[in-house]
């Protein structure tokens, strides 16, 4: 199942024919949708940084009341700018989650990308060859909160 505000990036989605069902809503209106327990596991992709700190915190709410299991949220790791590619598009970054913050509210943390001062906005390595960047940044991933770029 996916969800999602931005009606491109849901066409999108539909295309990539990875999913059955497809809803073109904000996240935070979830838990009207979907009953607790409805889901063993819920799943947040680059979300709760779009988002401000009150409203990400709602979301995890209603995410962990949706789950009967668990629930798992890709985020960077603290605030990383981010405008978006175009107006409307709820591409902007409003807040920031770091390693810390998150154990405190409950959740296991591993490290993903890499080292940060490697990339720049959208993930994207900072420097060439790509190749041999990307192996530096993945060989980081051992202390996530000192390094790493994205967490889960």
């Amino acid at each position: 199942m996916v969800i999602e505000k931005y009606k491109e990036d849901l066409e999108a989605a539909k295309q990539s024919q990875t999913h059955d069902e497809f809803y073109e809503l904000d996240a935070l209106s979830c838990q009207e949708y979907f009953g607790e327990n409805q889901f063993d596991v819920c799943v947040t992709f680059d979300v709760i940084e779009h988002l401000t700190k009150e409203d990400g915190l709602k979301l995890l709410a209603d995410m962990e009341k949706i789950a009967s299991k668990r629930v798992i949220i890709f985020t960077p790791n603290g605030f990383l700018p981010q405008q978006g590619f175009e107006k409307g598009d709820f591409q902007e970054h409003l807040s920031g989650w770091d390693v810390d913050e998150m154990r405190k509210l409950g959740y296991n943390v591993i490290g993903l990308n890499g080292l940060k001062s490697l990339r720049t906005e959208h993930y994207r390595l900072k420097y060439k060859p790509q190749a041999l960047w990307a192996i530096i940044s993945y060989a980081t991933l051992i202390k996530p909160q000192l390094y790493c770029v994205g967490i889960i």
